[in-house]
């Protein structure tokens, strides 16, 4: 992307009126399918496609004159058509299932063809090659081996298969892209808008920037409060991150680790319930479970996440002598909560509504009318005098959070239209309406990337329903994992990470959890530990260098580059690293086949074993450790890790002798004449 688009992306108000208009008509449509369902699932996922094409080609050829402003249109036009064609044949379509006209085969490798440049223009080369693969794979896997062929397949066959019906290109995850992501994303940039972003970070500030290496411990808790309205780590970065990497480097941390800490704390946004990251919900649809049953699932390794990144930069902090911000300096935490109490009001009521069993699709509609209510009706309030007519808002406003959709949504879309009159006739609130409309824009925006990667993905989900390619790999990680279930769950590490060096998460755990979790099912990994471990090697993927996006995406502002910065993401996620074997080996880690007592155990023991990687990486606690030290605090947490007999009473055996012998040597130390 080049810098004029870059700049033209993040500010909707340098948006040209075509393109902000198509935005605004693709978060419209997105909200009123959400409420009203006016539409089959299969022309949802069309005009959801229809939408992202759109506004692909045309924010892309902007800045490249006339011939190719044309050309955009054309394209977009033709992207929309396809979604058109859906709906307007769609009784036809469904009665020749299978058996394709003419028309039907072209406007199938039209929407095939759209879809793999629009991707392109979008995320770079490397998702589009490898899904060509598996296209390639498609109409001539049947010429290979006989190991690796298939039966043969034809064009038509193929075409039908990717364009047409609910396991190709609108498959699983463009549905959850048209639902539940969508909304989340709206959501998100309603609340950004607004101003969560200087909440959460004038939180954070408060309450840690004057501790030891304060600065850093503002990244890592902004960036998990973040985190719980994003669910979009390099989206986190780019936020967060240019208010949090400055500071840190200004208060002596280096460039590298500033740009890592916010890197690593940032890329846990997307396992930190209750929204976490667009896989959350495609793995929820997927294996066919509540989305509660994920985030709790989620729950203890995304707080051993956050908890091993604040103990590196506490450990940092002390080995580098770095202090925190002067206490007049940093702003009253609760001053800030008191100022904007009211944007948390959408997400304890997400919250609620997510862990009370609700859908994420009737979550996310709640969440994104109450908080446009909140938003619009705080103006209103400000610019009304009378003491009566506010305690009447928040009364009525506590009524809309108690009992919301019982009143129904026509009424709830009846609410916000008054408070969008109010708005127009008091002080200030032609500002609000702006940022309410600039949050429509940029909703349909931050979806365009995630929206064209669950599309593009359904080649490969298409490919293998079709051809039966994973059977293939499963009986490989299979026939490695009689020998050693360690050994299969190494390997599936290894293809996520490999995978995550030129894709982004998403399409990262549709193609492994297609591939690899139903081998580490058939080894008696539990169902849902076995989609979390490769959830969570997709997350970490995007931190482990060659390519690092998160850790690039932190480059420019660190000024560093983005090898350094990845090197120390990687020690600062450890638990990242190890979380997931633990949950494999004891699924207790993740709430699965586990008493309360079990859940406490594990957890207990992952906190120690993160505590003494933690010294052993950096090689500090009360005062430098000496090697031995090190090597012998490694030792006990790897004993902590590894679920052998008697390895866990080796672990803690150890761990007592490296705590013991440091606190003694170190108040020695103290106590010592000079």
């Amino acid at each position: 992307m080049s810098e004029a688009q870059a700049e033209l992306a993040a500010n909707p108000r340098m948006w040209p009126k075509a393109l902000l208009a198509v935005a605004l008509a693709f978060s419209v449509f997105q909200i009123i399918t959400a409420a009203y369902h006016p539409v089959s699932s299969q022309i949802l996922r069309a005009g959801h496609v229809g939408f992202l094409l759109m506004m692909i080609f045309l924010s892309t050829g902007q800045d490249r004159g006339p011939p190719q402003m044309a050309l955009a249109w054309l394209l977009g036009l033709a992207g929309m058509g396809t979604a058109l064609y859906q709906w307007m044949f769609e009784a036809d379509l469904i009665q020749r299932s299978g058996e394709l006209t003419t028309a039907d085969l072209t406007v199938g490798l039209i929407l095939i063809g759209l879809v793999f440049e629009g991707a392109r223009r979008v995320m770079g080369p490397a998702l589009p090659i490898i899904c060509g693969l598996f296209l390639g794979y498609a109409l001539f896997g049947h010429l290979l081996p006989d190991a690796l062929a298939h039966r043969g397949y034809s064009l038509e066959q193929v075409v039908n298969q990717l364009a047409f019906g609910t396991e190709g290109l609108y498959g699983t995850p463009t549905y959850v892209s048209a639902t539940y992501i969508f909304l989340f994303i709206l959501f998100g940039a309603f609340l950004e808008q607004a101003g969560m972003i200087k909440l959460f970070t004038d939180f954070a500030l408060g309450l840690f920037g004057h501790q030891l290496g304060g600065p850093a411990k503002v990244a890592v808790f902004s960036s998990a409060l973040m985190g719980t309205i994003t669910g979009s780590g390099v989206a986190n970065v780019v936020t967060t991150g240019q208010f949090t990497i400055p500071l840190m480097k200004r208060f002596g941390y280096s460039p590298a680790f500033a740009g890592g800490v916010e890197a690593t704390s940032s890329m846990g946004s997307q396992l930190m319930p209750p929204v976490m990251g667009a896989v959350a919900f495609i793995m929820a649809e997927t294996i066919n479970v509540p989305f509660i049953e994920v985030a709790k699932a989620a729950l203890i390794p995304a707080l051993l996440y956050y908890v091993s990144i604040y103990w590196m930069v506490h450990l940092e902090a002390g080995r580098a002598g770095l202090v925190g911000l002067p206490k007049d300096q940093c702003p009253n935490p609760w001053r800030a909560v008191r100022e904007r109490w009211y944007l948390l009001l959408p997400l304890l009521v997400l919250i609620g509504l997510l862990f009370s069993g609700r859908t994420p699709l009737f979550s996310g509609t709640v969440g994104l009318a109450l908080t446009a209510i909140v938003i619009l009706g705080s103006t209103v309030i400000q610019g009304v005098s009378t003491l009566a007519l506010r305690i009447v808002f928040w009364v009525v406003l506590g009524m809309l959070c108690a009992g919301f959709f019982s009143i129904g949504i026509s009424m709830v879309f009846a609410v916000i239209a008054c408070l969008v009159i109010g708005c127009a006739l008091v002080k200030g609130g032609q500002e609000t309406l702006r940022i309410c409309w600039h949050a429509l824009a940029e909703g349909a925006r931050h979806a365009v990337p995630v929206g064209i990667a669950c599309a593009l993905v359904g080649v490969i989900i298409g490919t293998i329903t079709l051809t039966g390619i994973a059977s293939t790999f499963a009986g490989f990680v299979l026939e490695l994992g009689k020998s050693s279930l360690f050994l299969s769950l190494l390997l599936t590490m290894v293809t996520c990470l490999v995978l995550g060096m030129g894709i982004p998460t998403i399409p990262n755990y549709i193609i492994t959890s297609s591939i690899a979790a139903p081998a580490l099912l058939d080894l008696g990994v539990p169902l849902l530990v076995s989609h979390m471990f490769v959830f969570y090697f997709g997350i970490l993927a995007d931190l482990t260098p060659p390519v690092a996006l998160a850790c690039f995406a932190a480059a420019p502002i660190a000024n560093e580059s983005g090898l350094k910065i990845s090197l120390w993401a990687v020690r600062i996620a450890l638990a990242g690293f190890v979380a997931p074997f633990m949950a494999v080996y004891t699924p207790a880690l993740m709430m699965q086949e586990a008493s309360f007592m079990a859940v406490v155990y594990i957890t207990t023991k992952a906190l120690i074993a993160i505590g003494l990687w933690g010294v052993a990486a950096i090689g500090h606690w009360r005062a430098s450790l000496t090697w031995h030290e090190r090597l012998l605090a490694f030792a006990a947490g790897a004993s902590l890790i590894i679920a052998l007999p008697l390895t866990d009473e080796v672990g803690f055996l150890l761990g007592a002798w490296v705590v013991g012998w440091h606190l003694w040597r170190t108040r020695s130390k103290a106590v010592s004449p000079t």
